[in-house]
């Protein structure tokens, strides 16, 4: 997760949300922060991002026994493109009260309709991740 932070500070321009996968073996595969004011990309989310660059580096879009990391609850984008890659476990920091869709207003990941469910870890780091947040709201 702490690297995830220090991902998410990258983007000073964007809200601060960094998203780091890690491969079978615990290696980085990929990292992203935010870019959609940068790209002007609605889907341009920390999350999404690392996905695109991990399946790129694999060479697949199956990313099963890898582990997403992010600061910050996936919204049902996120939430539905994690499901969708397959990727087996996902940890993140603070919960998103507004768009969460791991839990807070729905739990995609969970949803049993689906063929796929990672394995949760919620709220590592969270006073840290939701620091940054309200940092950058206030500033």
């Amino acid at each position: 997760m702490r690297r995830a932070l220090a991902v998410a500070s990258t983007s000073p321009e964007d809200v601060p949300v960094g998203a780091v996968i890690l491969g079978p073996g615990g290696a980085e595969l990929a990292s992203a922060g935010n870019e959609r004011e940068l790209s002007g990309d609605p889907t341009g989310h920390a999350e999404v991002l690392a996905i695109r660059r991990a399946a790129a580096r694999l060479g697949t879009w199956r990313l099963e026994d890898c582990t997403l990391v992010v600061t910050l609850e996936p919204c049902t984008m996120c939430a539905g493109a994690l499901v969708l890659a397959r990727i087996s476990t996902l940890v993140f920091g603070a919960w998103e009260p507004k768009t969460g869709a791991v839990g807070s207003l729905w739990d995609v990941v969970r949803d049993p309709r689906l063929n796929h469910r990672p394995e949760v870890y919620a709220g590592v780091l969270e006073p840290e991740c939701a620091g940054l947040l309200r940092d950058f709201f206030r500033a």
